[in-house]
């Protein structure tokens, strides 16, 4: 990861290690509950630091080990070249879907986000920012 791509401020202390911003970014995508899901801007309002763009960033790099599926597009289209993987996870899950209309290309589903999205509520006190939960 560039230091060009975190947050202002957040420099990684030891090149090789893991940046602290995306441990944070990890273990936030950890605490989502399988079925629900938070986009890439939920999860930088929920640190209160960075944004969408960088949360991606530590997604793509990093977020293999964790269930980066649960971490998503803010209009719920599913994560391009993953699709049927993806489709299949929340499935399994039960995450809410939005089935596709005849036109939608390649006719396959998008998150509901009305009903999928977690806002971060019954998170460990001391994590992140804000004590409950955000809009």
């Amino acid at each position: 990861m560039s230091e060009q791509s975190l947050p202002d401020g957040v420099r990684p202390e030891n090149p090789d290690a893991l940046p602290e911003y995306a441990e944070r970014v990890l273990d936030t995508t950890e605490l989502i509950p399988p079925g629900r899901v938070m986009t890439y801007g939920d999860v930088a309002e929920y640190l209160e630091e960075g944004g969408p763009r960088q949360v991606g960033r530590v997604m793509s790099l990093y977020g293999g080990g964790v269930p980066w599926w649960r971490v998503v597009r803010a209009d719920g289209v599913l994560l391009a070249g993953h699709e049927l993987e993806v489709l299949g996870r929340y499935r399994e899950e039960g995450t809410p879907l939005k089935e596709a209309s005849r036109s939608a290309e390649g006719h396959l589903p998008r998150l509901d986000l009305k009903r999928a999205r977690w806002d971060g509520d019954g998170r460990p006190q001391g994590h992140g920012g804000r004590a409950q939960g955000h809009t």
